[in-house]
């Protein structure tokens, strides 16, 4: 049970232990309209201002649990992966500048004078400024001598590289599904857990109680987030006890994927057309919603992902197949893509974690004994680790790939820069790498380590990788019947 102390990620991740417990016991649907009162049990609240607020924040993200928007209300921006918790968004500072207690109330007035919207005026202690009539033009806080007017930018607003994020009448924030590229940085930029994601948790569960063929697909990125003794083959075993029928590597999709796309990129040489990467949907979502020019860039080779997906459902079409990583526009990615033997789900490390939790499942130290991607596979997860893998493809079919120039972006600033570049004929390079997020999907939004743990993640996960031997990626492949299946959208 929660404790009073709990943070957001306790309290989230809480609720989703809870609606895990209650689906694997087949209870969830009957039991999900009490589970509010049962976490929040009052009569005084521990976190907000009521305990009726508790609940309907905690209401909110069962929903969320579920699949579905928070509210019942249909809304714009409904179908977005990513939503606003709104019983939870109010508590940030409406106004954009606000005078802090450096402010002196000087006789130059600087910040009045430099307002052109009549916003500043004078009380009997500091200078004030209304809501109503800032422009948010900023200019009162660059002529202030004390620096005395704060800039207070929401931190989902600040984070969002989409520039996606606005405020309604009551200070509630609104995401537009039109410029939302589905990155998931806002989720955990917000103190208040008022941003959340929709997750397929309750129907992953349900189809492994029905006893459904249900496959994990767990991501390259996941190595070395739960410490250097934690392989694969560890992760394989508890996925087992969770219910899974078995486990397979996303870095086998890494090899599929890198393959195809240096096919693709050697044909695009020769025509001397300049492409960019394919695996990561928060990089494609930011060229078709902000670059909607550059479209026709994209590599139609499908995602690692949906690689593998297609190569499980080719031996078995009956395979349900459940992607684990830390990413969040994975979850957009399975949804704009039914079908075709595309991923079936998508679950957080966090959420992998509470099905952990329900069934008390821990992992255990245990030696990699199936090896299933290329080294270049496995380092998909890293920033540059994809163009490193279609380089190491073409020397192995014969290509040199040291006379092609790779962009390799790192993190949003570094996509739109290399983009706005394409755009207007000037990028010097003939591919582009691009990943959302910083060092790539290991600095995913839902990584299990955070703050400080980076650095030990990435150290641990060096160590694994280097116990993995150097097989070639079409040695890797060799084994598996390629034409069962197509690896373009």
């Amino acid at each position: 049970m929660l404790s009073n102390d709990a943070t957001i990620q306790n309290i989230k991740h809480e609720i989703l232990y809870e609606v895990a417990k209650l689906a694997y016991a087949g209870r969830f649907e009957e039991e999900k309209d009490e589970l509010a009162y049962k976490m929040f049990p009052g009569p005084k609240a521990r976190f907000r201002c009521c305990v009726y607020k508790e609940r309907e924040i905690a209401r909110q993200r069962i929903r969320l649990a579920e699949g579905k928007c928070p509210t019942e209300s249909d809304h714009p921006g409904a179908n977005n992966i990513i939503q606003v918790i709104e019983a939870a968004c109010a508590d940030c500072p409406l106004s954009h500048y606000i005078v802090t207690d450096n402010c002196r109330k000087c006789m130059m007035k600087a910040c009045q004078q430099a307002c052109k919207f009549g916003a500043v005026s004078m009380t009997r202690d500091r200078a004030y400024i209304d809501p109503d009539k800032c422009k948010e033009c900023g200019m009162c806080a660059k002529a202030c001598p004390y620096n005395a007017i704060a800039d207070l930018i929401r931190p989902c607003k600040k984070i969002c590289p989409a520039n996606a994020i606005t405020m309604d009448e009551n200070g509630i924030c609104e995401i537009d599904e039109n410029k939302c590229i589905q990155c998931g940085q806002c989720i955990h930029a917000c103190p208040f857990g008022a941003i959340g994601s929709k997750t397929d948790i309750v129907d992953v569960i349900k189809a492994i109680v029905d006893g459904k063929k249900v496959v994990a697909m767990v991501a390259p990125a996941v190595e070395g987030q739960f410490g250097d003794t934690i392989t694969m083959s560890s992760i394989r075993t508890a996925c087992k006890k969770l219910g899974f029928n078995d486990m397979y590597e996303v870095g086998l999709g890494g090899d599929l994927t890198a393959q195809a796309e240096a096919e693709e990129w050697l044909e695009a040489a020769k025509e001397g057309k300049k492409l960019t990467t394919s695996c990561c949907p928060a990089f494609v979502n930011l060229i078709k919603k902000q670059y909607p020019e550059l479209a026709e860039h994209i590599s139609t080779t499908i995602s690692p992902m949906f690689a593998l997906s297609r190569l499980l459902k080719s031996e078995d079409p009956d395979t349900i197949t459940v992607f684990i990583g830390p990413c969040i526009a994975k979850k957009n990615e399975k949804q704009e893509y039914k079908g075709q033997g595309n991923a079936d789900f998508v679950l957080t490390l966090g959420e992998f974690r509470a099905m952990m939790r329900a069934k008390e499942v821990v992992l255990e130290p245990e030696e990699n004994s199936d090896q299933q991607a290329s080294i270049y596979g496995k380092r998909f997860g890293n920033g540059g680790g994809v163009s490193a893998a279609v380089a190491q493809c073409m020397r192995e079919a014969g290509a040199d790939p040291d006379k092609f120039n790779i962009e390799k972006c790192s993190g949003a600033a570094e996509c739109k820069k290399a983009l706005t570049l394409l755009k207007v004929g000037k990028l010097p390079a003939d591919f582009i790498e691009g990943m959302v997020c910083e060092g790539g999907c290991v600095g995913g939004p839902s990584r299990h380590r955070s703050g400080k743990n980076p650095v030990l993640a990435a150290k641990d996960r060096d160590k694994l990788l280097a116990e993995a031997d150097n097989r070639n990626v079409s040695d890797n492949l060799s084994k598996y019947d390629l034409t069962a299946f197509s690896m373009h959208k």
